[in-house]
């Protein structure tokens, strides 16, 4: 046991820096940049697995050792329990008026009369009747095992949680997704379709649970200074006999009560924007897209992005990579300038407009890249350069030296959904029920003994009397066992005539 609650200290200290510092699976830009802003120091967490802590060495080492040390002491102790629990109740001791409860009295009757009252007052306890010498005989009553029953459901939930947690980082599997607002679709259909995926040890993309959802609207609602209040977005989804015949069931997603489905659960985690932009080239070709544009102001959800277009009708690929088009910038949902600077003052979409730098070159678009951002180093080498930098309202255009038009057409919502799965969330659910319940009886549950031995008295007025002793011992130290056997021996000694 003392080996068990040192290696949990060591698990809660060990559970420290997961909390204060970034986690690479949950952020990794953030991560990057604190070791990058901390130099040497955060080379040498990095090294130590600091920003991976619940899949670190150290950290599965602890875990690993706790559970071996949780074996090791619940073995002997299961042992004991059921040994004890087929034992009869221990004799009872010479000297009753030792103990720290005491009663004793002479009584009229015979020993048999004042044994069945005793009997049927400690029903529901584990009672053990012998005959001592001398034809003394007496009863010994034990109550309260449930007590180390508790404990013991609370080690074993502690110890299937363990294991749970276990599988669940095995099986489990987490991914997050953008998805517009307007009728736009995502399937699990494989991890090609998330924009990040977190899979467990033993989860390699494929055989995921097929279901689909459909993102029709969208709605968030603030306080009166900018503060979110609530996001809700009106989903169709399909899963199971659904995806052959092609129906669609309604669901109204809102933070922190995800939809359930085929075994996963899908949770709204926030919302952006993706301005629309509509390019017409010289030819009189038209292409218009709706990328998202990541927020970098949550308060204002002022936001960054780029969004590309290749030349229609160019099938060289060098003519094609010095002729495409990058829009990049800030988008605005409530607009203000300060100066010359475009900003937002209000998260709510009043009066969007953009500020956008319009890029033609190489954009490197066979090299992996974020959707975000162009590919800096193009830039630097001026394969791709600036043609045009304006600020537009909705409506407003800009035309290029080689008469493309690139005009701003408005804005669509999109939400951020992470879709999350874990076989062992009703273990888990379980045992952890299973420890509160176990602990509560532990704690509330007070272990006691009682013994009543009863001798024959003389005779002396032609009627036979019988000297009764009840003893009492309390297993734990709560308080409440002096009422109780008070009680107790209050029943068995009612006719009492000399009780002291």
């Amino acid at each position: 046991m003392r080996t068990a609650l040192i290696l949990l200290f060591l698990l809660a200290l060990a559970a420290m820096p997961g909390a204060l510092l970034p986690q690479r699976n949950l952020n990794a830009p953030k991560t990057a940049e604190y070791i990058a802003e901390y130099g040497w120091w955060g080379r040498l967490l990095d090294r130590l697995q600091f920003f991976d802590v619940y899949s670190s060495v150290w950290f599965s080492a602890i875990y690993l050792l706790l559970m071996v040390s949780l074996v090791g002491c619940l073995l002997p102790r299961s042992l004991d329990y059921v040994r004890s629990m087929r034992a009869r109740p221990v004799l009872t001791p010479r000297n009753l008026a030792r103990m720290p409860h005491y009663r004793r009295a002479e009584l009229p009757g015979g020993a048999d009369d004042v044994l069945a009252t005793a009997k049927s007052r400690l029903r529901g306890w584990r009672t053990s009747e012998r005959t001592e010498a001398e034809g003394t005989r007496t009863i010994s009553a034990e109550r309260g095992y449930l007590r180390e029953t508790g404990n013991l459901v609370f080690h074993f939930g502690m110890l299937g949680l363990i294991v749970a947690f276990a599988l669940g980082k095995m099986f489990s599997y987490e991914g997050q997704v953008i998805v517009h607002a307007d009728g736009s679709q995502f399937c699990n259909s494989g991890i090609f379709a998330y924009d990040s995926f977190n899979p467990g040890l033993r989860v390699d993309g494929t055989g995921l649970n097929p279901f689909c959802v459909k993102v029709d609207s969208f709605e968030a609602e603030y306080t009166d200074v900018g503060q979110p209040v609530s996001y809700e977005a009106d989903l169709g989804y399909q899963s199971g006999e659904d995806l052959e015949s092609g129906t669609w069931r309604p669901y109204h997603l809102e933070v922190n009560e995800p939809l359930r489905t085929a075994g996963d659960r899908v949770y709204l985690l926030g919302h952006g924007f993706a301005p629309t932009f509509t390019v017409t080239f010289p030819d009189g070709s038209v292409r218009t897209q709706s990328v998202q544009w990541r927020p970098v102001d949550q308060q204002t959800l002022l936001s960054e992005g780029a969004t590309k277009f290749d030349p229609p009708g160019v099938t060289d690929t060098a003519q094609r990579r010095e002729r495409q088009l990058a829009i990049t910038g800030l988008f605005a949902p409530t607009a203000a300038l300060q100066g010359k600077v475009l900003t937002s003052v209000d998260p709510r979409l009043t009066n969007p407009a953009v500020a956008v730098d319009v890029l033609r070159g190489d954009l490197n678009s066979d090299r992996s890249q974020s959707i975000f951002e162009v590919d800096r180093s193009m830039v630097d080498s001026g394969r791709l350069e600036r043609v045009a930098r304006e600020n537009l309202d909705v409506g407003e255009t800009i035309t290029l030296d080689d008469g493309t038009t690139v005009r701003f057409d408005g804005v669509r919502n999109w939400v951020s959904l992470q879709v999350s799965h874990d076989p062992t969330q009703g273990w888990v659910l379980g045992f952890a029920v299973a420890m509160l319940l176990g602990l509560a009886a532990s704690l509330l549950i007070k272990r006691r003994r009682l013994w009543i031995r009863v001798a024959p008295a003389a005779e002396s007025d032609g009627e036979r009397h019988t000297v009764v002793e009840v003893g009492g011992l309390a297993r734990t130290d709560q308080a409440g066992y002096g009422e109780e056997f008070t009680r107790i021996a209050g029943d068995l000694l009612s006719r009492d005539r000399k009780a002291r």
